[in-house]
């Protein structure tokens, strides 16, 4: 059905093979966390594109590395695909891992701060600003604090969800080959912009450039208005599509370069 290339082949059996062998504690090991995080690893930036949180994930990852992947490869020859495929891999988990870093810096100052003045005021303003999804949960608690704010124990037990939130917030891991992938789609787009593709939820066909145009534009309206209910890792998208425009355009401005 498609004509596997060496390095997609590869790629694509050590995607699946780690899949069936994966589970929550080597997903706590090796996804990639916070900076912010104890559990961060320098090693997470490569192990992380090798999981995946679930069958959907690594389906539609890895339809987009045997579909697009293929002709990259027979372009640039392994060597060159295998370093694009990495470089836009490592790139997008370096921006994501930049935006994280800036977004839950903020939510670690707010539980600073709060720690600092605890009260009912406050601690429904740092829900309502950094913890939205956790609402519903809080939701008997805030108002039992709604009706004692005075009461010392409801303080301290505030805190102690303030810094539970925040834990979970920074120690949850980033997995999956997104990055790499979209990096894959854009270099696709960026040399053969007008090869028309068939998807399945459109029944006219649609050149690369467009597609390309569309995934990038919806990441980064996703990433910049981001629900706290999505876990979809947007700027990972992004990042992988960033890393792969500058390649393919330096390379192409260093014709006389080969690997």
């Amino acid at each position: 059905m498609f004509n596997l290339t060496p390095v997609v082949r590869v790629l694509l059996v050590i995607n699946i093979l780690v899949f069936f062998v994966t589970n929550d504690a080597i997903i706590e090991q090796f996804g990639l966390h916070s900076f912010l995080s104890d559990q961060f690893n320098p090693i997470q930036l490569l192990t992380h594109m090798f999981l995946h949180g679930g069958f959907n994930h690594i389906f539609s990852n890895m339809i987009g590395l045997v579909v697009f992947g293929p002709m990259l490869e027979q372009f640039w020859g392994p060597r060159r695909f295998t370093f694009f495929y990495f470089f836009c891999g490592l790139g997008s988990a370096l921006l994501f891992s930049g935006v994280n870093y800036f977004e839950m810096h903020d939510v670690y100052e707010a539980v600073q701060t709060y720690r600092v003045n605890p009260g009912y005021e406050s601690f429904s303003a740092f829900i309502d600003q950094h913890a939205s999804s956790y609402y519903d949960r809080l939701m008997p608690f805030i108002e039992q604090f709604k009706r004692s704010p005075s009461d010392s124990k409801m303080s301290q037990d505030s805190i102690a969800i303030a810094n539970k939130i925040l834990t979970n917030q920074v120690d949850e891991p980033m997995v999956g080959a997104s990055g790499a992938v979209f990096g894959v789609i854009m270099g696709f787009g960026l040399l053969f912009p007008n090869t028309e593709l068939f998807l399945l939820f459109l029944p006219i066909p649609i050149k690369a450039k467009y597609l390309v145009i569309f995934y990038g534009a919806f990441e980064l309206y996703s990433g910049i208005y981001r629900a706290q209910t999505d876990n979809v890792a947007h700027f990972a998208h992004i990042g992988g599509m960033l890393f792969a425009f500058i390649l393919v355009k330096y390379w192409g401005s260093q014709r006389k370069t080969f690997y």
